[in-house]
């Protein structure tokens, strides 16, 4: 006999039904939001080498995927345009019959209201040297020049039927200038959820093959340096004071920290995304036999909602639900 007190925290772990009824974290369908990736002029979908799994959509694939997101109870899906053509100012995001505008419509026909249609706002995808933004004459991102492009690709997104647009390309004073153009142009309602805090992350490498990116260099003089968390605060307010409906961490997992500081500042919904290196990393530990892929992937999730996180953009969204119902 023991002669401890009579406290055991193991009871409460006894079975499943007890866990379940104690647990403090849990993840919801509408939660979750699934990043999609369009390719202009693709007859089947692409396979991504890097993220197994994930593909470029065809425009009739990627229907049948929003399709599925909205029966499923997702929160809503996240669209990235592939061109088959770029230019220096990234003009294919801002043409109404550009591929991600093209891919927004047929979102919002296939789904109505019955899912929210998030896009992109960012030229990284259209420009021939994959930066963010235009570039002036000494090949630097001129942050100033690019607001112009970024309010117009707002109203165009809006226009096509975007519930949501998301500023991803840290440029000083993005959110406010989007908001304006998008007021101006008779969309008030459409959110704004601001990348307030995206790192220059090595955690990307896998999404650069999943747009095809042309980038040439790094982004690291308008991501935020991996070393900053008090910055991070800093940019989150700045967003919220221009306009921004909600806040996005980027990458998660490395700076689950960062979600939690944004969490406890702010009184908007705090989204992070999942991003495409976490997701390859677990995929090839799994692929290697080195780890429980199905058990991995919730883990990963519920401690991303743990750090605070209201929603998450991951490329298991529509995985993810499957694995809740059987757990």
């Amino acid at each position: 006999m023991s002669d401890f007190p009579g406290v055991r925290p193991r009871r409460l772990r006894s079975s499943a039904a007890m866990r379940r009824l104690v647990a403090e974290t849990t993840i919801e369908p509408r939660q979750l939001i699934l990043p999609m990736f369009v390719r202009e002029g693709a007859r089947e979908p692409i396979a991504i080498s890097s993220m197994p799994g994930v593909y470029q959509h065809t425009r009739d694939t990627a229907r049948k995927a929003v399709a599925e997101a909205a029966q499923l109870g997702l929160g809503g899906v996240m669209l990235f345009g592939v061109p088959s053509s770029k230019d220096e100012t990234g003009s294919g995001g801002i043409d109404p019959d550009g591929i991600l505008n093209v891919a927004i419509r047929d979102a919002v026909s296939e789904a109505g209201d019955d899912l929210l249609v998030m896009a992109d706002l960012c030229l990284d995808e259209f420009t021939s040297h994959g930066h963010c933004g235009v570039l002036d004459s000494a090949g630097r991102v001129d942050n100033d020049a690019t607001l112009a492009l970024y309010a117009e690709m707002g109203v165009a997104q809006a226009s096509a039927g975007a519930h949501v647009v998301g500023p991803s390309g840290m440029m000083d004073g993005q959110v406010g200038a989007v908001r304006t153009a998008l007021d101006g142009a008779g969309f008030e309602e459409t959110v704004i959820l601001a990348y307030a805090a995206k790192y220059a992350s090595a955690f990307f490498g896998p999404f650069r093959e999943a747009v095809d990116s042309s980038l040439q260099g790094d982004r690291k003089t308008y991501q935020q340096d991996p070393s900053n968390a008090r910055e991070a605060i800093r940019e989150v307010d700045l967003d919220l004071a221009e306009g921004a409906d909600m806040v996005m961490v980027k990458p998660a997992l490395p700076y689950l920290d960062i979600v939690r500081q944004v969490r406890d500042h702010v009184n908007v919904p705090v989204a992070a995304y999942n991003v495409s290196g976490e997701y390859a990393m677990l995929e090839a530990a799994a692929a290697n036999g080195w780890i429980d892929r199905e058990r991995g992937i919730l883990e990963m999730l519920t401690s991303i909602r743990r750090a605070g996180a209201d929603t998450i953009l991951t490329y298991w969204a529509a995985e993810a639900v499957h694995l809740l119902d059987r757990r």
